[in-house]
């Protein structure tokens, strides 16, 4: 039996472990995976039927602190064509070491099987606290040691304080400061610093956000931003990095939306990656369509993307299929 047979391939927050053959094999353990702050294992037993089970790794530390996790989990059959078997979506379950979560399945299974895991949302549960915590919606602040400043830096935005040139965003506008605006960008720097229309009329246009948005990308520039708000804007941000040469807040939106790739919004993410050039979330998303097999679960929306998309782009995501038929 070979290491891949042990191996779980993750992206993003789905897992898939693929079995090529159990055989006569009552038990195996998958090797650890890390999604959200966590290792985990898949195991197989094979008792009257195939039973399943998903479990952390937790230290003796915080074993009284286990993950609680909203989950989906399917075993997709590749004997004979694709068949899926669904389990109910799992909403809140705390997962303890070596018990967690079993599934057994009311149909004998062999051949060729994937076992499909998509972490919906982990929430950790401190002595502490009222109420559990989202690890991804509710991330909190690195400590900085120029908090202060900061705080100071926000103000001037919320305040008003001495802005000396306005935003103006499709309805609304918002007072700035050059000089912060130009520390950020080379794009306003310029603007500034050239008998530029900007420079004479002391406004910026930004049309294409609306003031909800440009709120947002000011935010972040004066490093004022709430995690809420930039999750929630994050594409309006990632037009705007891309516009305005801002390369730590485009990175930091790539980064984002690495996070949370799912069958409802990669084809949007693909189409961004290509557009604002970002390698690392446009090899993410064809692995998320043809090595994890989501293709099959959107082939309509695929063939309306096929139709529509930049050909380039769609040349990309055929190779990729192709190799995968190849390697299959």
């Amino acid at each position: 039996m070979n290491d891949s047979e042990y191996r779980v391939d993750t992206v993003s927050r789905l897992a898939q472990w693929r079995i090529d053959t159990f055989g006569s094999s009552s038990y195996r353990k998958s090797d650890s995976f890390m999604i959200g702050n966590w290792n985990w294992h898949l195991v197989l037993e094979k008792r009257r039927n195939l039973v399943i089970k998903l479990f952390p790794e937790i230290p003796k530390s915080a074993r009284d602190c286990p993950p609680i996790a909203s989950f989906n989990i399917r075993v997709v059959s590749l004997l004979g064509g694709r068949k899926t078997f669904v389990h109910p979506e799992i909403k809140d379950k705390p997962l303890k070491s070596s018990v967690g979560f079993v599934w057994a399945l009311e149909v004998p299974l062999t051949g060729r099987f994937i076992i499909d895991v998509e972490f919906l949302d982990l929430k950790i549960a401190s002595p502490h606290d009222a109420e559990p915590r989202s690890i991804w919606s509710e991330k909190e602040a690195e400590n900085n040691t120029n908090s202060s400043a900061l705080s100071s830096l926000g103000r001037m935005l919320s305040e008003s304080i001495h802005t000396d040139i306005f935003i103006c965003a499709s309805n609304g506008t918002i007072g700035a400061h050059r000089a912060v605006l130009a520390a950020h960008s080379p794009v306003f720097r310029s603007m500034f610093s050239h008998d530029l229309k900007e420079k004479e009329m002391s406004a910026i246009n930004i049309t294409d956000m609306p003031i909800e948005s440009c709120q947002a990308f000011l935010n972040y520039i004066y490093s004022n931003i709430q995690y809420d708000d930039f999750i929630k804007h994050r594409l309006d941000l990632l037009r705007a990095a891309d516009k305005y040469d801002i390369c730590d807040l485009k990175d930091a939106c790539e980064e984002s939306l690495l996070e949370d790739i799912d069958t409802k919004n990669v084809l949007e993410r693909l189409q961004s990656a290509s557009m604002y050039r970002l390698p690392k979330l446009k090899i993410c998303c064809i692995q998320y369509l043809v090595k994890f097999g989501k293709i099959y679960d959107i082939s309509e929306e695929f063939d309306a993307f096929i139709q529509t998309a930049d050909r380039e782009l769609i040349g990309e995501v055929v190779s990729e299929i192709l190799s995968a038929w190849k390697g299959f």
